[in-house]
C-alpha cells in the first residue's frame, strides 16, 4: 500500500474512511482520518482500497460528498435484473460502467457501497458479488416485508401500552394479542405458562419485575383485567362464552322452534302451578301443583322443564350442553350450560305461558311413602311465580285462598319423617350465598325455611320416582348413590354441643356420592335408589335421564346405549369437579375480600372443629356470614366454644386470613 492511498477500515462496525501516512511494525499501517486521527490498523482491518488516485486527510469530505451522488439503493435493482439472467458476477468497478457508465474512484467506491451493504441483490463470493435467483429475491424480500409489518406492529403495541397507562382510551390492534396473551398466560399459570417470553420482554421493556404478580397489575393498568380478575376460573376449561354458531342455532330456535316430536302431550294446563324460587333465579326448571281427590286423598304433581323439547340428542346445542356439563354459579354471576336467551326464556316454566314439562304425579301413603305414581309428558301454564320469603309467609299467614300450598308443605314434612325412618341423614350448616354487584359484595345466610325443606322435599321424591321408574323398566341412567357412613358412637356425637359443630362432625363421616348405571341406596338421602331429574337446564346428567325417560313414554328405541350413558358419564366426572372446585374458590375469594373490607368489624365466632390440634389451629364459623375459616387460637379452647374475633391480616389473592380474639374484660 502506498502513502496516500484512501482506505476504508471499520471500527465496532461502522464504516470510516481515512488516508494510509506510514507502515507501523511490520505488518500494520498508520491511516489518518479527515479529523486527522492516527489509527494503527492491521491489513485485516481494511475493507476496501481507493485506487487511481493519492489523497490527504482533507480530500475525504469532498470525495464522500461526490459518493453520496452515486449512492442510490434502487440502482442496485436496474444492475440485477441485467445481470441475474446471465448469471454474471459483478465487482465494484464493473458495476460501477453497468450503472454510471463510468468507474471513477467515487463512483467504484459507492458501487462497493452499494453492493457491500445489500442484503436482496447480491450476495458475496470472494471480491466479487453474485446476484440472487428470482426466487431467493422474492423470499427475501417477503421475509422483509414480514419483519417490517412485525416492526410496525411491535412500535404501535407499545404506543398504545405507553397511552394506556397515561390513561387515555385505546383500541387494540389483532397483532397486540401474542403479547397480551402471553402476559395472561404468566398471569394465571405462573412458571408453568408456555410461550412465556414475550411477557417478560414486555414487563423488562417497562422496568417492571418479571414475575407473575407483576404481569396481573400491568394487565390491570391496561384495563384489560379488574382488580379482581377471577384466576379460577381463568385456570380452568370452562368456556366462557358460546360460539357464534351455538348463538346462531339458538336464535333459529327461537324464532322457528322445531316440530315437537311428543304429540300426545297431557294438557295439564287446568292445574294450579306454583315455582318456588329464590328472587334472582333466572333459569325457572320446576314447579309444583295438588290436586285435592274425591277419596280424600291428595295427589302431588311436580313439574320439571323439559329442554329436550327444543333439541335432539347429539344436536349443537345438546353436544354444547354435554360439554358445558353443568351451569356455573358465581358470586358475580353465572356461566349457562344453555345460550341464556334459550334458559331463562322458552325453557323455562314462565308464570303465564304454556310450557312443556315432564310431570311427575304421585300419592303418598300415610307414612310419606310413594304409593301410586306415572310420568308424564305434558303441557303447563305455571300460576304463580313465588320466592321462599313468599311461600313462607303463606305458610305462617294460613291463606285460605291457596290451600294447596300447605297441603305440599304438610306433603313434605310427611316425606321427610318418612325418610329419616329410612336412615336419612341430616345435615344442615349456615350457608352463606355472596352476591357482588360492581364494587358492592353482599353475603347472605340461607336458613332452614319450611319453604325450602318443602321444594328440597319435592325434588328429592322426583329423583326417587325417576330412579324407580328406571330401575322398572331397564333404563340406562345416571343414577345416584352413597355408601353407608360410619358414624361415631352416639355418646361421642352427644357430646358435641348441638348445632353447627355436631352437624360439622357428621358431615366429616358422609362418603361422596357417586354415579353409576346400576341403582344403589343413597345413605344420607335415605333412599333405596335415587338420580337426579329435577335441573334438565342447569346439569346435563339431567338432561340425559330426560332424554332415556321421555323416549321410553313415547316407545321409542332410547337416544343413548348403557355404553354410550357410560362414556358420557365417565366424561362428565372431571367437568363438574372443575366447575365445583371454581365455585368453591371463588366463593371464598369474595368472602375474604368482605372480611378484608371490614376490618374494624368484631364478629361472632363457634369453634367448630380442629385441623391440627397440636398448633392450635381450628375451624371456626362466622355464624352471621355462613363462612367457615381457619384459626389459630392463642388460649386453650373447646369445639362449640363461642368467641368474638377480628381480622388482622387478609389477603384474597393468596388466600391468607388471620384473625384475633377479642377479650373484653367484664366491668367492674
Amino acid at each position: 500500500m502506498e502513502k496516500g492511498t484512501l482506505v476504508e477500515f471499520r471500527v465496532h462496525g461502522d464504516r470510516r474512511l481515512a488516508v494510509a501516512d506510514r507502515p507501523d511494525g511490520k505488518k500494520n499501517w498508520v491511516v489518518v482520518d479527515e479529523n486527522g486521527q492516527p489509527h494503527s490498523i492491521p491489513p485485516k482491518q481494511i475493507t476496501y482500497e481507493v485506487v487511481g488516485e493519492t489523497y490527504k486527510p482533507s480530500d475525504i469530505p469532498k470525495f464522500l460528498k461526490e459518493v453520496e451522488a452515486y449512492s442510490d439503493p434502487s440502482s442496485l435493482e436496474v444492475a440485477w435484473e441485467l445481470l441475474v439472467g446471465d448469471g454474471e458476477t459483478a465487482d465494484p468497478e464493473s458495476l460501477a460502467m453497468l450503472l454510471f457508465s463510468e468507474s471513477s474512484p467515487a463512483q467504484c467506491y459507492a458501487a462497493y457501497c452499494l453492493l457491500s451493504t445489500d442484503k436482496l441483490y447480491f450476495k458475496q463470493k470472494g471480491d466479487r458479488y453474485e446476484p440472487r435467483s428470482a426466487a431467493q429475491v422474492a423470499e427475501i424480500k417477503h421475509q422483509q416485508e414480514v419483519e417490517q409489518q412485525r416492526h410496525q406492529e411491535s412500535q404501535g403495541f407499545w404506543d398504545r401500552v405507553k397511552q394506556r397507562l397515561a390513561g387515555k382510551n385505546v383500541d387494540w390492534e389483532h397483532s397486540d394479542r401474542t403479547r397480551l396473551d402471553a402476559l395472561e398466560r404468566f398471569a394465571i399459570l405462573g412458571e408453568e405458562a408456555t410461550h412465556r417470553t414475550p411477557a417478560l420482554e414486555t414487563l423488562a421493556s417497562l422496568q417492571r419485575s418479571e414475575n407473575p404478580e407483576a404481569a396481573f397489575g400491568l394487565l390491570v393498568d391496561l384495563g384489560l383485567w379488574s382488580t379482581h380478575e377471577n384466576l379460577f376460573l381463568r385456570r380452568s376449561q370452562i368456556p366462557l362464552q358460546f360460539s357464534a354458531k351455538v348463538l346462531e342455532v339458538a336464535q333459529r330456535c327461537l324464532e322457528n322452534p322445531p316440530t315437537d316430536s311428543d304429540t300426545n302431550r297431557l294438557d295439564l294446563t287446568h292445574l294450579k302451578v306454583y315455582t318456588i324460587d329464590d328472587e334472582s333465579t333466572t333459569e325457572i326448571d320446576d314447579g309444583l301443583s295438588l290436586e285435592f281427590l274425591e277419596n280424600g286423598q291428595q295427589r302431588i304433581w311436580i313439574h320439571i322443564a323439559d329442554p329436550t323439547r327444543l333439541l335432539s340428542p347429539g344436536d349443537e346445542l345438546d353436544l354444547e350442553a354435554r360439554k358445558r356439563t353443568t351451569t356455573v354459579y358465581l358470586p358475580t354471576g353465572m356461566i349457562p350450560m344453555f345460550p341464556p336467551a334459550l334458559a331463562t326464556g322458552p325453557m323455562s316454566l314462565i308464570q303465564g305461558k304454556e310450557c312443556s314439562a315432564l310431570s311427575f304425579s304421585v300419592t303418598l301413603d300415610e307414612t310419606g311413602a310413594a304409593q301410586d305414581y306415572s310420568i308424564h309428558i305434558s303441557t303447563i301454564k305455571p300460576t304463580y311465580r313465588l320466592t321462599y320469603d313468599d311461600v313462607d309467609e303463606m305458610l305462617e299467614l294460613g291463606i285460605e285462598a291457596e290451600p294447596e300450598i300447605a297441603a305440599i308443605a304438610s306433603a313434605a314434612k310427611l316425606r321427610q319423617k318418612w325418610r329419616e325412618a329410612q336412615g336419612a341423614i341430616s345435615i344442615f350448616m349456615p350457608e352463606s350465598v355472596i352476591k357482588v354487584n360492581g364494587d358492592d359484595i353482599k353475603i347472605y345466610v340461607i336458613d332452614d325455611s319450611t319453604a325450602r325443606m318443602l321444594v328440597a322435599e319435592m325434588m328429592i321424591l322426583a329423583g326417587e320416582l325417576a330412579a324407580r321408574y328406571g330401575q322398572a323398566h331397564s333404563l340406562p341412567i345416571p343414577y345416584r348413590y352413597q355408601p353407608q357412613p360410619e358414624l361415631p358412637p352416639d355418646e361421642e356425637l352427644l357430646a358435641v354441643p348441638a348445632g353447627p359443630a355436631r352437624a360439622c362432625a357428621v358431615r366429616r363421616c358422609m362418603p361422596r356420592s357417586e354415579m353409576g348405571l346400576t341403582p344403589g341406596r343413597h345413605a344420607g338421602l335415605g333412599l333405596e335408589l335415587y338420580t337426579q331429574v329435577t335441573s334438565p337446564i342447569r346439569r346435563y346428567t339431567d338432561l340425559l335421564t330426560h332424554f332415556q325417560i321421555k323416549a321410553h313414554l313415547r316407545g321409542e328405541p332410547l337416544p343413548f346405549s348403557a355404553e354410550e350413558i357410560q362414556d358420557i358419564v365417565m366424561c362428565l366426572g372431571t367437568a363438574v369437579k372443575e366447575a365445583s372446585t371454581v365455585e368453591r374458590q371463588t366463593n371464598r375469594y369474595w368472602g375474604l375480600e368482605y372480611l378484608r373490607r371490614n376490618p374494624d368489624e368484631v364478629w361472632e365466632a363457634l369453634m367448630l372443629r380442629w385441623l391440627r390440634e397440636d398448633s392450635n389451629l381450628g375451624l371456626i364459623l362466622l355464624e352471621e356470614l355462613g363462612l367457615e375459616l381457619a384459626m389459630r387460637f392463642g388460649r386453650s379452647v373447646e369445639i362449640g366454644d363461642r368467641l368474638e374475633v377480628k381480622v388482622t391480616h387478609c389477603d384474597p389473592r393468596s388466600d391468607v386470613i388471620n384473625f384475633q380474639e377479642m377479650i373484653f374484660e367484664a366491668a367492674q
